[in-house]
């Protein structure tokens, strides 16, 4: 026998037939020269060479003792040997097959002749790694996985795009392992496994959804953090198959309750505005956010169809659907027919669809790939051809309250409780709310109150009381009214602006529409619906029409929304605080009169209000200079080509309310409101109700007295859900002493400022006692003086027609005022710095208080 390691040779010839060299002595022909290659021609075709099919060929099968011989040599002798079983000789080929591979004998060839796998194990580690991950999970082999090669550097693209490399086998094949390794292996801080306690949470609750964080795996795995957002659709495919294998490894039954298993995305660094969406962004992984507007209800859509031939029932298929259009069968291929066919509906799969509307606002958080569909109405409409671009979700998160706390970090919660441990905290926040704007003081305090807001009750889920403070604001023209609703539109976790003027009834509540994708009558919420949990700012409330104004009464109130039309009868959720701004009748304020007589507001909404704000825009020579200073002195620092070095008159000018207080920073004051409404709830067990009793009596007498707005029930809920915001805003547990005097406080300036100028002056003074709390004696007795003065002004003009430059107080006049507040020493206000920037100065001499302009 010829050696293995021997290589042999066979040469053919069209016109010879074929023969064979030496392997075996073969006989002689009658014609030896006739039958050797490269001998001469043959006279006749048939004597060309050895016929090895045909009448002669039993010839070649003839016995030949002499030749049909083993060598003696390395043959075993002994005649009692049995025949070999086939497995008992595999295992001697693979003994032999090992020798020979020890002496270095065995080469390996080229894959489709003598192929020995063994041999490529050796050379191939990656594959061998795989295999014996692969037993060691007790996953069967895959011959045909088994033959792609490894990818050791899967960030070398060899030019493709990243589309195309994904596609590809090895790639692919790469990306699977390394994920499924991933959810494996990955561990906490804390050394514990994530995925192992995700895949338990979720196969609990018998969902198919895995969580992955994108920060996570870009920590692990950055090759793949990187191709996923570029290839998506490939990514999350190969993704979906390893998450599924690993979750059967933990759970071998689980495929009967989910069939696929689905990896979802979460914490993309990148969020995209809706408004920023371009053709750069289509067939790429996106995160953006946005407030849901509208949704359809979970829907089946066809995933996987196949269909009967009508005529000769045959089952066509399958056919996988894509998203943008529904793929038929062109031609039956058992009878050629064209159809009609029917979808079997026990082979076909579907799976859940929902189409979600979103527009901007911060309401909830979406990852998916932008993709672009083929619209024919579109093209109609447009002349030329437009996709409609529809984002594949993939993930979605709510955004709310609670996520913004968690959002916080330990060293922001540090500042927050340190903070509030400030006993002038309440004046700091008051004096932190709308920096830029000049003055208001009361707008501020009430604007505070309503962010901060009181604590709803809902007893035994029978009757639902409302903690949000609502505020109307209203008053001239030019007084930043608009300013101080875009101011709470910034500060606010949540916030939704509007105009009475762009605003229907419809638009602020909700409206019925029939769905364009499933003709459905549909939902679409409103400005009130989507500010739930937040805030709803209407600008321009008077020019509202009295049927939308009227629509908007159940959500200021019970905070619902009840809907009855097109066969839709339902309620929507509007838990938000209203604050809403008008201009009075004829555009001024007419302090003459009532505040019911200004406003062109009926008094059901009006009560809705907990707070009402009334500006005026006064005349003031001292207060008017330095609102201009501020002013001028504000645009100055806020200049673009400002330096730094030139400020030096905002200094100068101190807003009113900030004496003595230094303001919050922005950003930590949303983080302490965001903070205290989640985290403080404060009750009302050490609550003085005798006093509230007291002061709603003397209100009630004198609302009937003047004839200015009725005070109602409603106006006692409004002081309890100011007395719990201020206990939140010191993040109490209790509502103290304090908070109910500080709401008695708000509560007697909203009134007092709606009554007539006649009347308003005698109301002060019968309420002087609760108006006086929590008040600077210099700011009290700065008020008093500026009465004096207007009222010295007032007798000028009315004498002489004209108005002094410098205004005279008698020093007694002021005292007999102070007096009646019980401040007895006005030598501290004489020497305190408000005293000084307001331009007054005191002559000892003659007793005067002197103002000059």
């Amino acid at each position: 026998m010829a050696d293995s390691s021997e290589s042999f040779n066979i040469a053919t010839s069209p016109s010879r037939g074929l023969t064979s060299s030496p392997g075996r002595d073969l006989p002689p022909f009658e014609d030896e020269s006739e039958g050797l290659i490269g001998g001469d021609a043959l006279p006749e075709e048939e004597e060309d060479g050895e016929e090895l099919i045909g009448d002669g060929m039993e010839r070649d099968y003839r016995a030949i003792p002499e030749l049909d011989q083993f060598e003696a040599e390395g043959l075993d002798d002994d005649e009692d040997l049995s025949e070999l079983s086939p497995g008992a000789r595999a295992a001697a080929e693979e003994a032999m097959k090992r020798r020979d591979r020890e002496r270095g004998l065995s080469g390996r060839m080229r894959r489709g002749l003598l192929y020995d796998s063994e041999d490529e194990d050796e050379e191939r580690p990656a594959r061998k790694r795989r295999l014996a991950e692969r037993a060691a999970d007790g996953a069967p082999q895959d011959d045909d996985e088994d033959m792609i090669e490894s990818i050791e550097n899967l960030e070398d693209l060899k030019g493709h795009s990243v589309r195309e490399w994904v596609s590809m086998a090895a790639p692919r094949l790469e990306i699977y392992h390394r994920f499924k390794n991933f959810l494996r292996t990955h561990v906490d801080e804390h050394g514990h496994n994530v995925f192992k306690e995700k895949i338990s949470d979720m196969c609990k609750e018998n969902r198919e959804s895995l969580v992955v964080n994108y920060e996570d795996l870009a920590a692990r795995e950055h090759v793949l953090a990187y191709f996923l957002p570029e290839a998506p659709t490939e990514m999350l495919k190969i993704f979906d198959e390893a998450a599924k294998e690993v979750v059967l490894a933990m759970y071998p039954k689980y495929d009967r309750i989910a069939h696929e298993i689905h990896a979802r995305i979460c914490n993309l660094p990148l969020v995209e505005e809706l408004r920023s969406l371009r053709q750069l962004h289509l067939n790429q992984l996106i995160r953006t956010s946005g407030v849901v507007t509208c949704c359809t209800g979970v829907l089946p859509q066809l995933s996987m169809v196949k269909y009967n031939c009508n005529k000769c029932n045959f089952l066509l298929g399958p056919f996988f659907q894509s998203q943008n259009q529904e793929v038929k069968p062109g031609s039956c291929p058992e009878c050629q027919s064209l159809g009609p066919f029917e979808i079997n509906m026990e082979e076909t799969v579907y799976q859940n669809y929902q189409r979600i509307t979103i527009q901007e606002s911060p309401g909830k958080e979406l990852t998916g790939i932008y993709n672009n569909n083929y619209d024919g109405s579109l093209n109609t409409s447009n002349g030329f051809p437009v996709f409609a671009t529809v984002i594949m979700a993939n993930h979605i998160s709510k955004k709310d309250d609670k996520v913004a706390v968690g959002e916080l970090t330990d060293e922001d919660i540090k500042a927050i409780v340190a903070l509030s441990k400030d006993e002038r905290i309440g004046e700091k926040i008051f004096a932190s709310i709308g920096p830029s704007i000049y003055g208001h003081e009361d707008i501020k305090r009430g604007l505070a109150l309503a962010l901060f807001g009181g604590e709803p009750k809902n007893p035994g889920g029978k009757h639902k009381v409302r903690g949000d403070i609502n505020m109307l604001l209203c008053g001239d023209p030019g007084t930043a009214k608009s300013q101080f609703l875009k101011y709470v539109e910034k500060v606010a976790s949540r916030a939704v602006f509007t105009t009475g003027q762009g605003a229907s009834a419809v638009g602020l509540t909700a409206y019925v529409q029939r769905h364009p994708v499933t003709r459905e009558w549909t939902l679409e919420a409103g400005a009130l619906v989507l500010a739930d949990r937040g805030v709803c700012l209407i600008d321009e409330f008077d020019k509202m029409n009295d049927q939308d104004r009227t629509s908007i009464h159940e959500a200021m109130e019970q905070q619902s929304i009840s809907i009855s039309k097109a066969g839709i009868v339902t309620s929507l959720q509007a838990r938000c605080t209203v604050i809403a701004a008008s201009n009075p009748i004829g555009g001024r304020y007419d302090p003459s009169l009532t505040f019911s007589d200004n406003v062109d507001l009926t008094e059901p909404i009006v009560s809705r209000f907990d707070i009402l704000c009334v500006v005026r825009d006064t005349v003031d020579p001292v207060q008017d200079e330095m609102l201009a200073r501020f002013v001028v002195s504000s645009h100055i620092k806020h200049h673009p080509s400002h330096k730094d070095a030139v400020n030096g008159n905002l200094e100068d000018i101190i807003l009113p309310n900030t004496y003595g207080v230094d303001p919050i920073p922005q950003e930590l004051l949303k983080k302490y409101i965001i903070y205290a409404k989640e985290k403080v709830h404060p009750k009302l067990n050490q609550m003085d109700q005798d006093k509230v009793a007291r002061m709603y009596s003397d209100l009630r007498k004198e609302s009937m007295a003047t004839g200015s707005i009725p005070i109602t029930v409603r106006h006692i809920e409004s002081m309890i859900r100011m007395a719990e915001s201020h206990a939140r805003m010191h993040l109490r547990d209790y509502v103290m002493e304090d908070d109910v005097n500080m709401a008695i406080r708000v509560m007697l300036e909203s009134f007092i400022d709606t009554q007539k100028f006649s009347v308003m002056r005698s109301m002060r003074k019968t309420f002087a006692r609760y108006l006086a709390f929590k008040r600077d004696n210099n700011e009290l007795l700065l008020f008093i003086l500026k009465q004096l003065v207007a009222e010295q002004v007032t007798y000028q003009r009315n004498r002489y027609g004209v108005q002094h430059d410098t205004i005279e107080i008698a020093e007694k006049d002021l005292a007999d005022k102070a007096r009646q507040i019980n401040i007895h020493n006005l030598s501290a206000f004489y020497d305190s710095d408000l005293f000084k920037l307001n331009k007054y100065s005191h002559d000892s001499k003659k007793k005067l208080i002197v103002q000059q302009f």
